[in-house]
């Protein structure tokens, strides 16, 4: 069984260019990050599959989860541990079909009744957020952290927080049970990705991983 928790990596199409995305993703889990997903809303797959079969690899030979955004078809294609979905992505049901051992994460924003359903529907994690006030997307829907405590509550499967998190402010998302933390901006902007990284994971370091 794979063990969804600790740093989430999101990468970025601007902060994470293909002529050096291979070096960060490589500082990105060297620092400790547990799972890579590649997010590009622009590509199509055919433009994306080669980057993803060398992201893909990376990880494996690394030890570490790789996740496509939204492209069922192409995370099975290049044999992806799995696809992350949103509101407006690919239905669960289909992503199952296509990915029949795959990890299924699922964006919930600040619906718990979603998170209910989609658990029950077969995802693997659910997402919430944003928690904080995110730079990458500005106008995204607001989630407290209380909603992360009542996930915890109601829900079996793990629960990731996004959407701003930073290392100031990442404990507060880990103290309300979140099990991972998705970051994009505050890890690829840093001076030292590895450095970064690694200030991310120690908050989970009190948990044998």
């Amino acid at each position: 069984m794979i063990l969804l928790k600790g740093l989430y990596a999101i990468t970025d199409s601007k902060l994470t260019p293909k002529e050096s995305i291979l070096d960060l993703v490589r500082f990105a889990i060297t620092g400790g990050a547990k799972i890579i997903q590649l997010r590009d809303k622009e590509k199509t797959d055919r433009e994306l599959k080669d980057l993803a079969e060398k992201l893909c690899l990376l990880c494996r030979e690394m030890d570490a989860i790789f996740m496509v955004n939204d492209r069922p078809e192409l995370a099975a294609g290049i044999g992806a541990h799995g696809v992350h979905i949103g509101k407006d992505d690919t239905d669960i049901s289909t992503a199952r079909k296509l990915l029949p051992g795959g990890i299924i994460g699922v964006s919930c924003y600040n619906s718990i009744e979603r998170a209910v359903e989609m658990e029950r529907r077969g995802a693997d994690y659910v997402a919430f957020g944003s928690l904080f006030p995110s730079p990458t997307k500005p106008g995204a829907v607001k989630a407290p952290l209380s909603l992360v405590q009542n996930a915890k509550m109601r829900l079996k499967i793990p629960v990731c927080g996004i959407g701003g998190i930073t290392p100031e402010n990442a404990k507060l998302a880990v103290d309300a049970g979140a099990d991972m933390v998705a970051v994009i901006s505050s890890l690829w902007k840093a001076a030292s990705v590895k450095e970064q990284a690694q200030r991310f994971s120690r908050l989970f370091k009190s948990d044998a991983l």
